[in-house]
């Protein structure tokens, strides 16, 4: 097993298919213009199935697919069909805005997609547009309606909680899940990049976040699904699903983080918040052979120190505070959830 500095293993890999997105959601990437990574610079489906094959015998047994928004990168389900292939890989999930779920979840279930979660952080038509930027509420709420139905399953609904925002509606997303038998995930505001001007006054924390949602339903804590999840979960008292948050800000959980990701246009990066990743890429461009590949990858992992969300934790506890422009870190859209 492969572990990093702190004895934490590689099982989780979260890839990143395209840095397009055709929302501009205000929490990861609200500028209307960007600098597009060239196409060429991106990662083909025969390079991603390789490096993931790599990162199997090394511990990944659990591939995520996600963006930009990943539905946008054309023939995605010829993707789905390499990785599930994988001799080793015990879990494929894609995230995904929702917005052509509708068309394309038949092809990607064929292909051998089990399950996928959704961003959706409004019901509202007229915020959904504010928040997104130029998305469409009924597109997303088909895409999900057709996942359902062709057993796209379990079917997770992601909500980042933004106060001022969406705070007023954390009761409505529990009951939609509830009534159409999604597990929801709320996830408290992030400094995710740069471009969304973080502020902390504007984050939710799980506390109060469970404090609303106690003030009509009882909860039970059932703790995370494993130990690297995460996302701390809750069953409803009267047996109608669950439900789950994800505290990265009040209760950080980087001692037990799995994860590495994945860019686009190939670059290997071992936390959410770092600032660079490592070329994996032109290495394989150069000719790499698997063995070069593999001892980069063992090579950055063991190496691996990383803990920003406890960092500003402490920071935000302490007498100088956080500033979060202090720190450059890779834009989500880029790097992906």
């Amino acid at each position: 097993m492969l572990l990093d500095a702190s004895n934490r293993p590689i099982k989780d890999l979260r890839i990143s298919v395209t840095d397009r997105c055709n929302f501009r959601c205000t929490y990861c990437m609200p500028f209307d213009e960007y600098e597009w990574i060239e196409k060429k610079e991106i990662l083909s489906f025969e390079e991603i199935e390789r490096l993931a094959r790599l990162f199997i015998p090394l511990g990944v047994d659990k591939i995520r697919l996600t963006g930009g928004e990943p539905l946008l990168r054309r023939g995605l389900d010829m993707l789905v069909a390499r990785l599930t292939a994988l001799v080793g890989l015990r879990d494929l999930c894609l995230t995904t805005n929702g917005s052509h779920l509708a068309e394309q979840g038949a092809a990607l279930k064929a292909a051998g997609l089990k399950r996928i979660n959704v961003s959706l952080d409004t019901l509202d038509p007229e915020k959904f547009k504010r928040m997104t930027g130029r998305g469409d509420l009924a597109a997303v709420l088909d895409g999900l309606s057709v996942a359902r139905r062709i057993g796209l399953l379990p079917i997770k609904v992601n909500a980042v909680i933004e106060r001022g925002v969406n705070d007023n509606e954390i009761l409505d997303l529990v009951e939609f899940s509830r009534q159409n038998g999604f597990a929801i995930r709320f996830i408290e505001y992030m400094d995710v990049g740069n471009a969304n001007q973080w502020q902390s006054g504007r984050m939710v924390s799980k506390k109060e976040i469970l404090e609303v949602i106690q003030t009509r339903y009882s909860l039970r804590l059932t703790g995370r699904a494993q130990e690297s999840a995460p996302s701390v979960d809750f069953e409803f008292a009267d047996g109608s699903g669950d439900l789950g948050v994800i505290a990265s800000v009040t209760e950080p959980f980087c001692f037990s983080c799995t994860r590495a990701r994945l860019t686009a246009d190939g670059k290997l990066v071992t936390c959410l918040f770092s600032n660079h990743g490592h070329d994996l890429k032109t290495m394989m461009r150069s000719g790499a052979t698997d063995e070069d590949l593999t001892e980069v990858i063992r090579a950055v992992w063991t190496r691996r120190t990383d803990r920003y969300s406890e960092e500003r934790l402490d920071a935000i506890r302490s007498q100088r505070g956080y500033d979060p422009g202090a720190h450059k870190k890779i834009e989500m859209i880029r790097l992906g959830g």
